[in-house]
């Protein structure tokens, strides 16, 4: 599949507000189901663009496929970055669209843009245990669980956190 990376258009909020809510309501990651408080955070991609950068993949016909929110340092959406590092957050792609590389381009363009960041010595991201499909995709693409990163936003929610090393090997 022809699959292309940019900034989410203001008319794609809505849509990929619900791609990341059903992505996490169809995959039984919200404890509360449809009554998860953390639901509306999922679909409030227009507060997600005025604070970090919201990127999509798109098919060949401009489709949207899936998105994520890409932290820099010092972003207020980082939850584990140190002061070196980028984090992303809330990747998801449409049923429709797994497995067909959209994910995988998405985390590859938040990798691109923390290494074209002068003083970025890697990129960080929590993730839930059952999210498998995901950390294949991090595992292919060199990161690295770190378990002393490991956290809990709330009780009861324990995320696992990966890193990927920016810096240049001597």
């Amino acid at each position: 599949m022809d699959i292309a990376i940019r900034p989410v258009e203001p008319a794609e909020h809505a849509l990929l507000g619900e791609i990341t809510a059903e992505a996490y309501l169809g995959d039984g990651l919200l404890d509360y189901g449809t009554d998860d408080p953390y639901l509306a955070k999922l679909r409030d991609v227009p507060r997600r663009a005025a604070e970090a950068e919201v990127l999509v993949a798109v098919d060949a016909q401009g489709r949207v496929l899936g998105g994520v929110a890409y932290a820099p340092p010092g972003n207020p959406w980082a939850d584990i970055a140190a002061a070196d590092e980028a984090e992303f957050r809330m990747l998801a792609v449409s049923r429709e669209a797994r497995g067909a590389g959209a994910g995988e381009a998405l985390v590859r363009a938040c990798i691109d843009r923390a290494r074209g960041t002068a003083g970025v010595t890697g990129i960080v991201l929590s993730t839930l245990p059952a999210m498998r499909g995901a950390h294949r995709i991090y595992g292919r693409l060199g990161f690295v669980r770190t378990p002393e990163r490991d956290w809990n936003p709330i009780d009861d929610l324990k995320l696992l956190a990966y890193r990927l090393d920016l810096r240049p090997t001597p």
